[in-house]
């Protein structure tokens, strides 16, 4: 009977990354170890049960030891972000998450952003989605939603993520240009003549590192 080993799913994390420390693809690890390319895929997808020679096979073909690709990856440390390091991490803008209500219930959207002047800069559809459901309907009362940007990296397991909560501001057309100036560029097309302001009332964040 073919004797096989019991593994963590990281397995097939871990031959990916390294194949791809070596810049090589699937189909030639698989010709290197002798192993069929989709049993590979499906070693990478899943982590699998594989037989102790596929691992001694894909070891060598690795320039790996044994030990090392079998090895549990150790769990990671949970740290908490300070408001500055948030800031950094968020400032050069990119894809974020809105969290708000609607009246059918919560709702998240990903949207573009910018970070400028202190504030998270959105440029949205006048009538889209983001817009009357995040008015009030009363002079200088705003809602409060939650603002979420994240950068994982699901191969090392390791990641950040930062949580922006503050008041929303639908900018008049006095206070255009200035937001305009943040330069935010929506990947949506079509008209995005909506632009809308993200107080940072309060931030936090968490990252977690491999232990």
């Amino acid at each position: 009977m073919t004797e096989r080993v019991k593994v963590s799913g990281d397995l097939g994390r871990r031959v990916a990354a390294r194949r791809e420390e070596l810049s090589l693809s699937r189909e030639q690890l698989a010709a290197r170890a002798g192993l069929d390319p989709g049993y590979l895929d499906h070693l990478e997808e899943t982590g699998g049960a594989p037989a102790i020679d596929v691992v001694h096979k894909l070891a060598v073909a690795l320039n790996m030891g044994v030990e090392e690709l079998l090895r549990d990856t150790p769990g990671g440390r949970l740290e908490k972000l300070e408001p500055d390091e948030c800031l950094r991490l968020i400032a050069p803008g990119g894809i974020g998450r809105v969290a708000f209500n609607e009246p059918a219930g919560p709702a998240v959207l990903p949207v573009n952003y910018m970070l400028h002047n202190g504030a998270i800069i959105i440029r949205t559809a006048i009538g889209g989605p983001l817009d009357e459901p995040l008015r009030t309907g009363m002079d200088g009362a705003e809602f409060k939603i939650a603002f979420q940007v994240d950068r994982i990296d699901e191969t090392t397991r390791e990641g950040w993520s930062v949580l922006v909560r503050g008041g929303v501001h639908h900018v008049s057309p006095d206070e255009r240009a200035a937001a305009a100036a943040s330069g935010v560029q929506p990947w949506a097309g079509g008209p995005r003549e909506l632009y809308l302001r993200i107080a940072t009332t309060e931030i936090t964040g968490r990252r977690i590192r491999r232990g």
